[in-house]
């Protein structure tokens, strides 16, 4: 059923206080409530909802909101709810008239928005997020035209992949369900398995490889014995009640899939190979090397990370499954900025590792587009852009500690584009209410200035001063 519209009372309650009379007017958040157009989220969202059907769902605004305060402060479903009970601005900038003492939401409701608004719902959101910025005078709308192009990794949250921890989780995976299903297994185990597990930790610990690659072998041996076990069951029961069997060979389908390409999957992967399953339960994962002596691989999925080159402004923030070259994400990421920030660049600044993007040749041929190291036709100030190219790692670094980036705890690739494009808003929310922030410390700055300079106040002050 369509959400619920918050309507605020004409007559005010006797015994409570509004909150735009208990909150200060001069607080970021209160200023960015009013420059967000949640009447133009209300009516894109309304139009996902069912009309007549089911229990009237949360307010737009509310919804919106707690994703917005969710990624500009860094918390996860639960927190951000629980604090915005304990928070009157919080609860103002979600559209409340009255202070409220019990949660909103559950935080589960928080899982189904994202699901029902998809990555084209986030896009949205960051566009939003641009037109405030462009309202607040924290971006230029100059400044769109010129940006810089960046990727980087949103590492996934799991474990690292070790050929001995994925047998153990598969095998764990299909005994767990096993028992889900009413499938009684010949042998499960658990306990050897968990011991396999922990000596083969402590083998590899003490360098004693042969040891270990015996107990990553005996895992191995136990997995492939599970799988058959869990087939022969299937087969049996599909002998005698045809429908049943076809309802558990459906449900098993998937797992068994993920199961069999770990348990056959090898350490070198030849060409024509399926990709490498790094997670039994994200196993959209990629490995992707980084090169750097700290952290050699990162296991996650790769991001395309837009932003201006004057203010460092996201305008787009694109997931790219699969870790696919950087030159081959460029024109895919330049489209997303034309459609949330409505300005078609005209210079894009990038690293190296776009050579050979081929975007001359395509419909943006009015974009130039300079790779770091470039001499031929540099001027000076395209060579100061150059340099401003830099300015895109702080924004990255700003996005994994400031924000979310770092670790995504959403489901599947839709999970990932949704965290991805989110932080970009929160990174920009952040800046917005620091822009806010300063302005009215100068405005209080000015205004002291004046009171001191204007005659009155002067021969007060010398009369105090005397």
């Amino acid at each position: 059923m369509r959400p619920r519209v918050t309507e605020f009372q004409r007559e005010q309650e006797l015994f409570r206080t509004e909150l735009i009379n208990l909150v200060d007017q001069r607080h970021g958040l209160v200023k960015l409530a009013g420059l967000i157009d949640w009447d133009a989220a209300a009516l894109h969202f309304g139009a996902l909802y069912a009309e007549g059907k089911g229990r009237p769902g949360a307010p737009i605004r509310l919804m919106v909101g707690l994703h917005y305060l969710k990624h500009a402060f860094n918390l996860s479903d639960e927190l951000v709810v629980e604090r915005w009970v304990e928070n009157p601005y919080w609860q103002f900038f979600c559209g409340e008239q009255y202070f409220k003492h019990t949660p909103p939401i559950d935080p589960s409701q928080m899982t189904r928005f994202r699901a029902r608004i998809g990555e084209a719902g986030c896009e949205f959101m960051l566009a939003l997020t641009i037109k405030a910025g462009l309202a607040t005078k924290t971006v230029a709308a100059a400044s769109l035209c010129i940006i810089n192009v960046d990727t980087t990794v949103q590492d996934k949250a799991i474990a690292f992949p070790t050929d001995a921890r994925l047998y153990f989780k598969a095998r764990a995976a299909l005994v767990r369900m096993a028992r889900r299903s009413g499938i009684v297994l010949k042998q499960s185990f658990e306990r050897l398995g968990k011991r396999a597990l922990m000596m083969n930790g402590r083998y590899a610990h003490a360098r004693q490889m042969k040891r270990a690659r015996r107990e990553q072998k005996r895992l191995h041996t136990q997995l492939g014995r599970v799988m058959r076990d869990v087939a022969r069951k299937i087969d049996a029961t599909a002998k005698t009640e045809a429908l049943e069997g076809e309802r558990l060979r459906s449900k098993f389908a998937r797992l068994f899939d993920i199961s069999e390409r770990i348990h056959s999957q090898k350490r070198a992967r030849a060409e024509g190979d399926a990709p490498k399953i790094y997670s039994v339960h994200a196993p959209e994962v990629s490995c992707i090397a980084k090169g750097k002596a700290h952290k050699k691989y990162e296991f996650g999925n790769k991001v395309s990370v837009a932003s201006t080159s004057k203010e460092s402004f996201v305008v787009g923030m694109k997931s790219l499954p699969g870790n696919p070259f950087d030159g081959h994400t460029l024109k895919a990421a330049i489209e997303q900025v034309i459609s949330l920030s409505g300005v078609t660049p005209k210079e894009a600044y990038v690293d190296r590792g776009y050579k050979g993007h081929g975007i001359e040749k395509g419909a943006l041929a009015n974009l130039k587009v300079w790779i770091a190291g470039t001499k031929r036709g540099v001027t000076g100030a395209i060579n100061k852009k150059l340099k401003r190219r830099n300015a895109i790692e702080p924004v990255i670094g700003h996005l994994k500690s400031d924000g979310r980036l770092s670790r995504n705890f959403l489901k599947g690739t839709q999970g990932d584009a949704i965290n991805a494009i989110l932080c970009g808003a929160g990174h920009n929310l952040r800046k917005i209410l620091r822009q806010l922030a300063l302005f009215i410390v100068l405005c209080l700055i000015a205004m002291r200035h004046r009171l001191r300079t204007s005659e009155p106040m002067q021969r007060l002050f010398t009369m105090a001063t005397a």
